[in-house]
């Protein structure tokens, strides 16, 4: 055996094999690790493009948040103001009801005393008409003392 024709032998058998690798066996490998390879790039890509995503979601959540704060703390400043406002309507009602009463009470009071007023000069009418019939010892006639008597009540 002759070691350089065993060599020679052996190197053509390799070339063969590489060609025959590098044209059946290469290309599919290479097409699959092409593919992988795209494959990662396009799930790094989706994931950088999630993150971002989640990104935004978090500050529009954030702004939806301030905004619904500012909102509440508006309606609650509305509410306050309304409460504040409704307070002092009734304090007016009250008063506007108070003075009412109070000028209902007046009204009463002079209509109660102008009664009054009337009975007493009744009354003084009477003594004065009884005090006159002693000092005169005789009856007055009421009839045509009517307007001495209205003048004396319109004194007293």
């Amino acid at each position: 055996m002759n070691f350089n024709a065993t060599l020679i032998g052996q190197m053509i058998a390799f070339v063969v094999f590489v060609w025959f690798c590098m044209k059946y066996v290469w290309p599919p490998m290479m097409k699959a690790l092409d593919e992988r390879k795209k494959t990662i790039a396009d799930g790094l890509a989706a994931a950088e493009r999630g993150q971002r995503e989640h990104e935004l979601a978090e500050e529009r959540a954030r702004e939806s948040l301030v905004e619904a704060k500012q909102q509440a703390q508006e309606i609650i400043s509305r509410a306050e103001k309304r409460a504040a406002e409704i307070v002092e309507e009734a304090k007016a009602d009250a008063r506007t009801e108070g003075e009412r009463m109070i000028a209902a009470a007046r009204n009463e009071l002079d209509q109660e005393l102008n009664r009054v007023k009337e009975e007493l000069r009744g009354q003084v009418v009477s003594i004065a008409v009884a005090g006159a019939e002693k000092v005169l010892e005789r009856e007055v006639n009421e009839q045509t003392h009517n307007e001495l008597l209205t003048k004396l009540a319109a004194q007293i």
